[in-house]
């Protein structure tokens, strides 16, 4: 075989190769820039409007627009926090379990109240599917729904705190006790992700001591919470 041959059979095996790897390489990329989105819209409720962005990594957006603790007038909120491990492995195989929500998942059950229009939706490299319902008897997605909103109740609790911790420190007791209720009912999650703003009432002298216990109490729940799962 001449000089040029074999330059010519070893350019050919090269790109045979990266050929051969290309797919799974895309496909990889395609599941690191995947992402669910929970979505709640209902007018005169509060908040009237929440969104949760998970993405494959883990890193969450929150989002919302509800009503202020002083006037009543609404107003949008936005959050960021990385997700336990646990949580997003769970968000991204129910996801998977209800087909990327590519169809109707919606029970059509009309008879049930309205609890506002949901919307999940999936987005890859490959798909981007979204479907909106009250109510679903697909139960991933019902585990979605659980799951999205503790999530919402945890991170609204985090925009109160945030609230009264710069206007009226006196007020604080009241969320946090509510708070500690709803994370030992199970009816929280991702408590990590109001963690900061824990912290900073832990830290600050000004506010009184039970205020700070409790606020420690749910920090040490949070660790507990994604150390156990």
């Amino acid at each position: 075989m001449s000089l040029r041959n074999r330059k010519a059979w070893r350019n050919l095996a090269w790109i045979s190769l990266l050929a051969a790897a290309m797919p799974g390489w895309v496909l990889a990329q395609e599941a690191a820039n995947a992402a669910v989105t929970f979505t709640l819209d209902f007018p005169h409720s509060d908040p009237s409007h929440y969104s949760i962005a998970v993405d494959a990594s883990g890193h969450t957006r929150y989002e919302s627009t509800a009503k202020t603790e002083s006037e009543g007038e609404e107003e949008n909120y936005q959050a960021q926090f990385e997700m336990s491990a646990a949580n997003r492995e769970r968000i991204f195989e129910w996801a998977k379990q209800a087909r990327y929500f590519a169809g109707k998942i919606d029970s059509g059950n009309k008879k049930l109240a309205f609890t506002g229009e949901k919307t999940l939706s999936y987005q890859d490299g490959q798909r981007s599917s979204t479907a909106s319902f009250n109510f679903s008897s697909i139960e991933p997605v019902r585990e979605l729904t659980a799951l999205f909103e503790n999530i919402q109740s945890t991170m609204e609790f985090g925009r109160k705190l945030a609230y009264f911790h710069k206007y009226q420190k006196l007020a604080l007791d009241e969320p946090l006790k509510q708070m500690e209720k709803q994370a030992q009912e199970n009816q929280l999650s991702e408590i990590q992700g109001v963690a900061p703003v824990l912290q900073e009432i832990v830290d600050d002298p000004t506010v009184i001591n039970v205020v700070r216990a409790r606020a420690r109490d749910l920090i040490r729940m949070a660790s507990s919470e994604r150390a156990g799962r």
